[in-house]
Order: structure tokens, then sequence, then C-alpha cells
């Protein structure tokens, strides 16, 4: 300050023709001690301590103090006052309020960009689980509060928080180092001051705490709070935030020529000197026989340590900023020309005679650029544009820390754009480590999995459980997971939906092989056995049989075969329509022309008894009107069933999970109801006039083979109806398939194999003579 201030004096473009003094007060890092030296400073009475009437001072300004508990309560002092006070070391931002400190000026930013620069930090490196330790002090609170609530917004959970003060018992101390070194995360935020940090490092020292990762505050990080050796082992790899370090030129040349010959009756300097050398100025002195006595020979150059560090650290360039700002404020008030001024009447304030409340307006306008480049003003808060370095703690080829620079912050930059980090340059906690270290309660919950909160605990601590068949997760840590879309289905991993897969009775499976290689069978038996019919056309059991309604009945039975082939296959609109239409006319023509030969066959028998002309009412005309008639009805029925609701290709996706089965939908059930039970009648009806002529005595009698032939096929559907509710997806097909074929297969087999046989086995019996037989077998 006092270079700072004869810089200023021996400029002739500042304040010309002006002089700056000062008077410097020992606030010894203490709130009472601050409060008495801010009321010496304005009424200019040192020692009086009861003061019933506050006078004006000749003071412009103060600066100080360092410590926010120290600044809060020198700002009250002299608030009422209107004495402007422009601090370079307080950073708690309850100083920010003007309502309480409006006379509150600063050169150092506020905690407030402090702990949004330390939780964009946490945030950048992924930490989620972390402890925070702080001050007891406004600068701690505020300032650990201010972060607190900025890391939980991106949901970072607090292990542990707590806070403490140098004088506070060893044993408080103890406890808190002890919840450090059982805490389940080795990342804790500290945001303490520099005497605080000392008495916490030392406890952690004496309990050989390491392997912490230290995120500290400017309060503490770039000081030399252990012995070198101790500083490198507990605190290596250590992130912090500082202020621009600015070498002010010529201030180290300045500072090694002060000698105690120079300042006279200074305390300051003679604390410093004999601090400096270990050495006694006083003579006489009742501490001397502990102590050399200085000689006054000592030399500074040469000297390093913390009062004369290599490069000044952030503190001393805010000092040398603060009293430029006061001396550029009272320039501008003494450049003022009247009728332009800022007060009333657009007058100006004298710089011989003025109100301190006056230099608060100078000192809000004040706009300037130091040497270095830095733009110096302050905002309606009395702060100043924020900015910050990003540093860590190295251990140099010596063996001692070195202050590494990794990053910068800029609080006048867009949104985005104020943080710059250089992560390769980072060293961590433990030495070589170069990766980032965990803070997590929990691990991340991979994709296919979802988080569940843990019963009483933060919502950092969290299980992970796999999502549910058909729901996936494609994000890391994700707290629900998404249904799939009806068609499609979760993979293995739970991390994607994919299509369903597609089941339908394909031409191009075993089971489709199978089916058609028994189809093509059919057919061909039912085409052999009509072309051994129409071979032996002329021999009597041919003839006796009704050749007409056998060789109909043959082609019925091909097209049972061969409509079966329509239930194979991707259903498509139209093979859905075919597939329960064709079936439903052609079973109905098959049964007709049965029900005609069985209607024969009783016939037949009747018309031997005498006087009996039934015969005549039953020609070949009439079995061809018959079957004509029964096969319309349920073609009527198949047509307005297609036109009304016909059957559709369906995707039913709520048997199986992960299938859709591709089915045919009936469409109409009333319609799907009548054409099946028609079928079921005509059976009926047959089956119970076979089973009444199946003991009349004839050779060529067909009632018992039909009645046989009509057993197997309600067998084949009555079996049916449970293998086909309890068959899955294209299962379903198969069953139908196959019992369309097996019915068919009975009765081509039941009517036809033993005429067939009859035929080329034993062409003996195909005889007139042997067909009009009674009571004789075949």
């Amino acid at each position: 300050m006092i270079y700072a201030i004869e810089e200023i004096n021996r400029n002739k473009n500042l304040l010309p023709n002006t002089t700056l003094g000062y008077k410097i007060y020992d606030d010894c890092s203490s709130s009472a001690v601050a409060s008495k030296a801010a009321l010496a400073l304005v009424t200019s009475e040192e020692q009086r301590m009861n003061f019933t009437q506050c006078e004006a001072s000749n003071v412009a300004a103060i600066v100080g103090c360092d410590i926010s508990t120290s600044s809060i309560v020198a700002a009250r002092v002299i608030g009422p006052l209107g004495i402007p006070m422009v601090s370079y070391y307080s950073t708690c931002s309850c100083l920010s309020d003007k309502q309480e400190y409006p006379t509150f000026f600063r050169t150092i930013p506020s905690d407030n960009y402090q702990s949004k620069l330390l939780a964009e930090l946490v945030k950048t490196f992924g930490w989620k689980w972390i402890g925070t330790i702080r001050s007891n002090i406004d600068y701690g609170n505020f300032g650990m509060q201010a972060f607190v609530e900025q890391v939980r917004k991106t949901g970072v959970c607090i292990a542990y928080s707590e806070s403490f003060y140098r004088t506070d018992p060893a044993e408080k101390i103890s406890k808190i180092v002890q919840v450090i070194k059982q805490a389940t995360t080795k990342v804790v935020v500290a945001f303490v001051d520099t005497g605080d940090m000392r008495v916490l490092l030392q406890e952690i020292w004496r309990q050989n705490v390491t392997g912490i990762q230290w995120i500290g505050s400017e309060g503490w990080v770039t000081e030399q709070l252990l012995p070198p050796e101790e500083s490198a082992r507990f605190l290596t790899g250590t992130i912090g935030v500082a202020t621009p370090r600015t070498e002010i030129a010529e201030l180290r040349d300045y500072l090694l020529k002060v000698h105690p010959s120079k300042f006279g009756g200074s305390i300051l300097v003679k604390e410093f000197w004999e601090k400096v050398f270990a050495c006694n100025l006083t003579k006489h002195s009742s501490v001397a026989f502990r102590m050399r006595q200085c000689t006054g020979m000592e030399q500074l150059d040469g000297l390093e340590n913390a009062y004369l560090p290599a490069i000044m650290d952030g503190s001393s360039y805010h000092v040398y900023k603060a009293v430029y700002a006061v001396a550029h404020a009272l320039d501008d008030m003494l450049n003022c020309e009247e009728g332009y001024g800022p007060f009333r009447n657009n007058t100006c304030a004298h710089i011989s005679n003025f109100e301190p409340w006056q230099l608060l307006h100078y000192l809000y306008t004040v706009n300037f650029t130091t040497r270095t480049g830095e733009i110096v003003h302050f905002d309606r808060n009395g702060d100043p544009i924020p900015t910050y370095e990003v540093i860590n703690l190295k251990k140099n080829l010596e063996g001692a820390l070195e202050i590494v620079n990794i990053g910068y912050y800029d609080g006048s930059a867009p949104l985005g754009y104020r943080l710059l980090l250089n992560m390769d340059e980072i060293l961590w906690s433990g030495i070589g480590n170069m990766k980032i270290p965990s803070a997590l309660c929990s691990e991340p919950c991979p994709p296919g999995t979802r988080k569940v909160s843990r019963k009483g605990q933060p919502i950092c601590c969290y299980d992970c459980a796999e999502c549910a068949d058909g729901e996936i997760s494609n994000a890391t840590d994700s707290t629900d997971c998404m249904k799939c879309p009806l068609e499609y289905w979760s993979n293995q991993q739970k991390e994607r939906c994919v299509p369903k897969k597609i089941e339908f009775l394909s031409f191009q499976e075993v089971l489709g092989y199978v089916l058609v290689a028994l189809t093509l069978v059919g057919m061909c038996l039912a085409l052999g056995t009509a072309a051994v019919f129409y071979q032996y056309r002329e021999t009597p059991i041919v003839r006796a049989n009704n050749s007409e309604l056998s060789f109909l009945l043959l082609f019925a039975l091909t097209l049972c075969f061969l409509c079966s082939l329509t239930f194979i296959g991707k259903p498509t609109g139209w093979s859905c329509m075919l597939r329960r239409t064709a079936f439903g006319i052609v079973f109905v023509l098959c049964i007709s022309c049965i029900l005609g030969k069985t209607v024969l066959v009783v016939i037949a028998f009747k018309a031997t008894l005498p006087n009996n002309n039934l015969m005549n009412w039953f020609g070949p005309m009439q079995q061809r009107l018959g079957v004509f008639v029964l096969t319309f009805l349920q073609g009527l029925v198949c047509t307005i069933w297609l036109i009304v609701s016909p059957p559709y290709p369906l995707k039913n996706a709520t048997y199986y999970r992960d299938i859709i089965i591709l089915e045919c939908d009936v469409g109409s059930l009333k319609a799907f109801y009548f054409v099946s039970g028609y079928i079921g009648l005509l059976c009926t009806v047959c089956f119970l006039l076979a089973f009444l002529a199946r003991k009349l005595p004839d050779n060529f009698n067909d009632a018992k083979y039909i009645t046989f032939s009509m057993l197997i096929f309600c067998a084949v559907w009555i079996t049916f109806i449970p293998a086909y509710v309890s068959s899955p997806g294209k299962y379903t097909v198969a069953v139908e398939v196959f019992a369309i074929w097996a019915s068919s297969f009975g009765l081509l087999v039941c009517i036809f194999a033993p005429k067939c046989y009859i035929i080329l086995v034993k062409p003996e019996n195909n005889t007139k003579k042997n067909m009009m037989g009674r009571g004789s077998s075949q």
C-alpha cells in the first residue's frame, strides 16, 4: 500500500499537486480490534473507546480489511458516516448487500463467483459424493452455503459437512479429521481461511491421513501451511481457486530497500525485520536474552519467504488496485467541471473540501487500466469483474510443492465460455496419479438399468435395478426405464428397442415343409384314387357306389388338401379371406357328397320293399341338386361374410411379449360360428344316417365306412379344439392345417381304401354277383 501511494504521489498525471497520506492500523485478524481501528480512523481519536458524538473525519477512504469478519464489523461501523471502504481480501458474498454495507467496495471477487467456480469444477470432474469443510466464520459459512446450493442443482450429494474455527478444542478438530478419514469419499471441498486450514492440516499430519483429493478455496490453497516435505506428502494433487498472481513491477526491488533506519518508529517494519532475521532491534528488552541483537547489517537481497516471494500473490496486487481505485476516484473528482458535475444542479465536489459520501459516486464510476493491462471498475454491488486462476499443486524435482496454473475463469465471458481448463495438465491426489479419482456413493447405473433409491440415504446413494422385459434405458444413471413401442422389444442388454420377431407358419421352415409334403401326399392319393376309379369306372364296385358322387367327393377331398396350403405363409388380406371361406365351402361340398351317398344307401334298401318308389324321388338329378343346395347355402353365407366383415391379417403382440404373431382375424364372429356350425350340423346328420344304416347286409353297403370316417372326422375336430386353444403362435395354424389334412385323409382312406383294395388286389370280388350278395363278407 505504501509503495502504491508513493508511486501515485510521484505520478504527475494522476492527482497533480495533490499528495496522498495514510494511517496504518493492524486489526490483528480480530473483528473487535478492526472495529476499534475503524472508529479511530474516522474520528482521529485513536484511544477513546466511548463516543458521545461522531465528528467528521479527514479520512477519504479506508483500504481493508483482510478477513471478511473484520470487514463486516468495520463496514457496519463506518457505513452510517458514508466513508468508502475498499477491501483487498474480504470475499464474503454477504458484503455485496448494499442495504447493509452501502459504502463497501472490494478489488477481489465475491465468494459467490468462487462458489460457482468450485461447483463447476466438481461438475466437470464428475464427482457426485463429496465432503465439505468450512471455517466457522462468515467467509466459510456464506461461501459454503452458496457452493452447496450450486452443486445440489447438478445432483451432487454431501457425504458430510463439518465446520470449525482455529480456537476450537483439539478434540473437535481430531473428530473432524476422523470423519474425513473414515468417509467413503476422498474428495473434500475446503472453504477455509489460512489460519484454520493450518490447524486442520497439523491434525491431519498427526493422524497421517493421506490420499485426500483437496479442492481448496483461495483462502488457503496458495499458502505455505506445512513444511515443504509434509506439504508435498499431504497436499500433492490439490486443486484450487486463486486470484490471478500478478507481478507488480518494481515492488520487489522496493521491498528489498526496506530498512528500520528508513522507517524510524514504524512498528510494522520493526516486527517485519525481527520476524525475518530472528533478532531483536530493541536494546535492553526483556526478551533480548532469548534473541540475538540485530546489527542493522542484515540483507534482504537473496531472501525468499512469505514476505518476499518470487512472484507476488494475488493479495498484494489487490491492495495495489484498491489504492489506485481510490486515487482515480479522487482524480475524477479533481477533474470535475462545474456545470457538468454529478451532484445537485450539476455541481462538483472539491477535493479540498468534500463529504466522504461524494467520493462513493466516483468509486462507482471509476474505470481505469492498470500497468498490467487489467481493467478495474465496480458493479452496482461494489464488486469487481471476477477472474480466477485454477491451480494444481504438484511436486517438483526438489520434493516441494509448486503451483501450476491449469485453468482460467473470466466472469465477463459469455456463459459456457467462462471456464477454460487444461485437463491433461492435472495431477490428482497421490504422486504421479493422472486419473480422475472417483467420488461416487454408488457406481453409475449402466444403460439397461435404472436407479433405485436407498431408503433413508441421499439421492446419490442408490442401487441399480435391471429394466423389466420390454423396457429400456439408453443412458447412464437413468431414473426410469422407457417402455418400447408395441412392435418393439428390449434387447438382451435392455439398452435399446429392437423390432419384435415376426412369427408365422412359413413355407421355408421344417414344419412348413412337413405340412406341404403331407398336403401333396393327400392330393396325390385323392388324384390316384380318382384315376383308379376312372380306369375301372365300368366295374360293378364303381358303378354300385354312385360313381358321380364318388368323383365329386374325390374332387372335394383334393380341394380340401389344397386349401390347407392357404394357411401356410405370411398372412395377407387375400389369403385370410381365402383360407376361411375356401375351407368352409370345400368341406361342405365334401360332407354334402358323403351325405348324398349315405342317403342313397338308405333309400336303396328302402326301395327293395314292396310298393316303395323312393328311388324315383332321389335320382341323379336330385342328388346333384342336394349337393348344390347344401354347398350354395355355405357359399352364400361366406359371400355375405366377405362383404360385411371379412377376415383380415392381424399382428398379435399380446400372446408373446417379445414376438409378434401374424395371424388372421376372423372378422365377423357370427359368420365364423355359422360356417363352422353348418359344417358340424351336416357331419352330425351324416353320422346319424350312416350309423342307422351300418348293418344293412349288402356287400356294397358304404354306411359302415361312412360311419367310421365320420367318427374319425369328428374325433379329429373335437381333439382340434383344445389343441388349437393351447398351441402358441404358428403352432395354432399348424394344428389347424393338420386337422384339415387328418380329417380329409380319414375320409379318403375310410371310404375309398376298401374299394381300391378290391379293384386292385381282389379283382375276383369285383362282380355284380358279389356286390348283390347278402350276409357274406368281403
